[in-house]
């Protein structure tokens, strides 16, 4: 559950901070309903947007064999681009988030956003460990449920093995490694 937690809170703060972004790029009206529409993006990227993705790969990988290297990265930029125009579409209906701009205004709101999250996606997957476990740290410390990650890995390793990975750092030999070179040796 906690996982789940940071996970969707982390990913609720990166992706409010990208809708304030769209909000001041585009002719998308945000505002206030970054909130909420984050709230709604966030949940549509972590249970929808891997079955639209799985969706669309498998109706790609079906004609991959006839794609050169180019074409296959074109088609899979497509498969992003068209994941993250539906997420947009989607958070648009379900939130607040307005379109503005008049005709070529509209068309703008409609084709930079997904753009702007593709950016934001690739930069979230770039830090999202680490922004994770700090996120995992702060709940730890909210709740009082305390634990060193460190004191953790030792208390699941058994001694005997916790030494020989010490050793094996050390040097970057295993056990059998360092026996056999001591046999060659001598």
């Amino acid at each position: 559950m906690k996982k789940w937690v940071v996970r969707f809170v982390s990913l609720l703060v990166f992706n409010i901070v990208v809708l304030l972004i769209v909000g001041w790029l585009t002719p998308a009206h945000v505002g206030w309903s970054a909130l909420w529409a984050g709230i709604v993006m966030t949940a549509l990227v972590i249970w929808i947007k891997p079955l639209i993705d799985k969706w669309f790969r498998s109706s790609a990988a079906k004609s991959a064999g006839g794609r050169t290297k180019a074409g296959e990265k074109i088609v899979q930029f497509f498969i992003a681009f068209a994941v993250a125009f539906l997420i947009w579409i989607a958070t648009v209906l379900l939130s607040g988030v307005r379109i503005g701009g008049g005709f070529f205004g509209a068309i703008w709101a409609y084709v930079l956003p997904p753009v702007i999250l593709l950016i934001g996606w690739a930069i979230y997957a770039a830090i999202d460990d680490k922004v994770e476990s700090h996120a995992g740290a702060l709940y730890d410390k909210a709740t009082g449920t305390q634990t060193d990650p460190v004191d953790a890995a030792a208390a699941a390793v058994p001694a005997p093995e916790a030494a020989a990975a010490k050793r094996e750092l050390n040097d970057g030999l295993t056990d059998e490694q360092r026996r056999m070179l001591d046999e060659l040796g001598g």
